[in-house]
């Protein structure tokens, strides 16, 4: 586990301010308790996900190649089995042709929803990307309005679910669909607990048992020990360069629950009648099973760092969601900065961090699928991914960037303290 940094080393290879490297050796004895405790549910979900491998039998001839439909793939058979296994469902779908969380969310929303029916969104306004695909926002051509279907929204009261606004939407209305956003997104309200959410699960169930409840699930995986289809959800869904990808699968993306919808979300993403048949593995069976057995080791890791950000922070006197000795349900880390110009700072600092591209300078851009410029501070080895050290804002008030992952815990300290260093510059 890992508690101290080479602080000598740090003086060797960087010139930080002699203050910042203090307040790094206060935060690490600060934050002795709360590593210990995201280190022992890393060791349950890594025991869980070995136990999974075991169980399905993996073998070496299960990483070969398929192309073409992809007939017969034991391989990617095998995946769906283990991903089943560990997020303790009856089915998964788990597949290289998701190009991202968003295309996973948006199979499983079509899969299910027809015209007429009713999606109801308990945790307010979705993910910036999903408003499109519903069509709450323009520029999504075929979204789900357009096809007749009715959206619903009820804001988050407080921290918690408005459980008299839920209850009062499903005795008026059969809601074929509720979608819940386990994260924060790009808001500044917290993330969903497990225990909250299996809360709320049951709540919904007893007033509309045929409702079917599905969770964007990116950024929370095996952050605790359950996961959603664990404690009741019927379907979830998420991207393979976030979380379960552990920074080694280079795309992808899963969708995972009850094996009827399962099924309904595969003949939606490859054609009627043949669903999970298809779908070539093309030599990608390999980085989706070490990138899932090495996912809890990451995401501790990024858990770490968005810690020691939260702790470091807070101490310069910045706003910070969740401070740093809160219960944590995903891996962002949300510090608030009094303008534009101190968050664009923040993340071109971060970005002398990475790995990769540290020379790098990211300036705000027009990002598909945004509606405000959004600056990404993303240096590292598969474009996009968000569990390698990384940082993004929309360049909106109230200005708040979005730190998340790592690969290393070494990897975050750097990338912060050169951050704080590039605000102190201004």
């Amino acid at each position: 586990m890992i508690l101290k940094i080479d602080i000598a080393a740090l003086k060797k290879f960087y010139n930080f301010s002699h203050d910042l490297l203090s307040l790094t050796e206060q935060a690490l004895e600060d934050l002795k308790e709360n590593f210990e405790y995201i280190e022992e549910i890393k060791s349950f979900n890594q025991l869980k996900i070995l136990n999974a491998f075991h169980l399905n039998k993996l073998s070496y001839t299960h990483l070969n190649k398929t192309d073409g439909y992809g007939y017969s793939d034991s391989g990617r058979d095998v995946i769906e089995k283990i991903f089943a296994k560990v997020f303790g469902c009856e089915d998964a779908l788990v597949r290289i042709q998701f190009i991202s969380g968003t295309q996973a969310i948006a199979t499983m929303l079509f899969a299910l929803l027809r015209p007429g029916d009713i999606l109801l969104s308990i945790s307010g306004k979705p993910y910036d990307t999903l408003q499109k695909v519903i069509g709450i926002k323009d520029g999504g051509h075929g979204n789900l309005i357009e096809y007749g279907i009715k959206y619903q929204e009820i804001d988050l009261k407080g921290n918690s679910f408005d459980f008299g606004k839920i209850e009062n939407a499903l005795k008026n209305n059969f809601i074929k669909v509720v979608f819940i956003q386990r994260s924060r997104g790009y808001s500044l309200r917290s993330s969903i607990s497990i225990e909250e959410l299996e809360k709320t699960i049951k709540f919904i169930k007893a007033i509309s048992p045929r409702t079917v409840i599905v969770v964007d699930n990116c950024y929370g995986e095996f952050v605790e020990k359950l996961e959603p289809t664990e404690i009741g959800a019927d379907l979830i869904a998420g991207s393979l360069i976030k979380n379960p990808g552990g920074t080694i699968a280079s795309c992808g993306g899963y969708i995972a629950g009850k094996k009827e919808l399962v099924e309904m979300c595969a003949d939606r993403l490859n054609s009627p009648g043949m669903g999970k048949e298809v779908g070539p593995s093309l030599g990608f069976n390999k980085e989706i099973l070490q990138g899932l057995l090495f996912s809890p080791h990451i995401v501790t890791e990024s858990l770490k760092i968005a810690m020691f950000a939260s702790y470091i922070m807070e101490k310069l006197g910045y706003k910070v969601l969740p401070k740093y000795n809160e219960k944590r349900a995903d891996i962002i880390q949300a510090i608030v900065f009094k303008n534009e110009y101190e968050l664009i700072k923040f993340c071109q600092g971060i970005q002398k961090g990475c790995p990769v591209d540290s020379n790098v300078l990211p300036e705000p851009w027009d990002m598909p699928g945004y509606s405000h410029k959004v600056i990404m501070a993303a240096g590292g080895f598969v474009q996009g991914t968000s569990l390698e050290l990384s940082c993004d804002a929309p360049i909106r008030e109230p200005y708040v960037a979005y730190l998340q992952g790592g690969s290393s815990f070494e990897t975050g300290i750097i990338g912060i303290l050169h951050a704080v260093e590039n605000i102190r510059r201004m």
